[in-house]
């Protein structure tokens, strides 16, 4: 592969690091302020800048936590990008009266969630919005004059959206007169509808880089008992030997980076040397063939 450099995700731009950190699991990693901003400056020197949220993590506290370490340290902002996420209502101590959890575009919750995640993290402008849901009684008219009005404002550089199918992808875009930047979607070797329905042909032919979410499948690579997870942990233990002794999330990156839609994967780890070792599956080159193995390990048959 190339250089391990930031790349521009779409023909508008903006430039991410090669794979991006997530940071929806921070809640968990009982790290302080300051373990917190260490981590943080500790992958920015790996070269990995692009940082993923969303206002919902950790039951809306994930946000905070990041604002807090970087507020110990505020010129870290300018060496990093960050993408957050609306649209998702989730029942929670946060909102004691919501009954279920459901999605909402409207206007005037886009723009009091952005508001919002801007308070929590510290910054002044979020570089990517993302919806993270596709909403059923989403107004695309709608959800153009709340990216207008945040546009406008300074408050958000570029957008995107998460899940979204390609004519829900179409529809929006039909009306925003800007280019939507990513879609982020999940893709590993479990689960990557993705490839086939459409979404990263879409993408290819718009040169825009999708983002790519659970990776590792939310750990069911490594533990996962059914006879699917079994074959394709097996055939990654396989591969990793043949590529020199790369662990399966070394080849499992790998092989979704494999894709020519040049998927931007996101590590999950709260753990500074698991994310090194992630950076590491950047240089490891998957053939056809291996790459293959692995669809035919997952779908349990052989290609048509």
């Amino acid at each position: 592969m190339s250089e391990f450099k930031a790349t521009s995700i779409s023909p508008v731009g903006p430039f991410f690091s090669p794979m991006v950190q997530g940071y929806w699991r921070l809640d968990d990693w009982q790290m302080t302020p300051q373990q917190r901003l260490s981590f943080l400056k500790a992958h920015i020197d790996l070269g990995i800048t692009t940082v993923d949220h969303a206002d919902i993590y950790g039951d809306y506290r994930c946000e905070t936590l990041f604002g807090q370490a970087l507020k110990l340290e505020p010129s870290v902002r300018d060496d990093i990008q960050v993408v957050s996420k609306c649209d998702i209502n989730l029942v929670s101590e946060a909102a004691p009266n919501r009954k279920i959890n459901h999605y909402d575009t409207s206007y005037r919750h886009i723009l009091a969630s952005v508001d919002n995640s801007l308070s929590r993290l510290g910054v002044e402008k979020l570089d990517v919005l993302l919806l993270h849901r596709p909403d059923a009684l989403m107004d695309a008219d709608e959800v153009a004059e709340a990216l207008t009005t945040l546009r406008h404002h300074g408050k958000v550089a570029h957008f995107g959206v998460s899940n979204f199918t390609p004519s829900q992808f179409d529809l929006l875009q039909s009306r925003w007169d800007e280019s939507l930047v990513t879609n982020q979607v999940e893709i590993n070797p479990l689960r990557f509808d993705v490839v086939h329905d459409g979404t990263l042909d879409q993408l290819q032919r718009l040169r825009i880089k999708p983002m790519a979410w659970s990776c590792l499948a939310g750990g069911e690579m490594f533990n996962g008992e059914s006879e699917q997870a079994v074959r394709v942990r097996d055939t990654l233990h396989a591969i990793g030997e043949e590529l020199g002794g790369a662990t399966i999330d070394q080849v499992i990156y790998a092989w979704v980076m494999r894709h020519p839609s040049q998927p931007l994967p996101i590590i999950g780890s709260g753990n500074i040397e698991r994310v090194k070792a992630a950076k590491a599956a950047y240089d490891l080159n998957l053939t056809r063939e291996q790459w293959y193995r692995i669809w035919v390990a997952s779908k349990g048959h052989n290609v048509p």
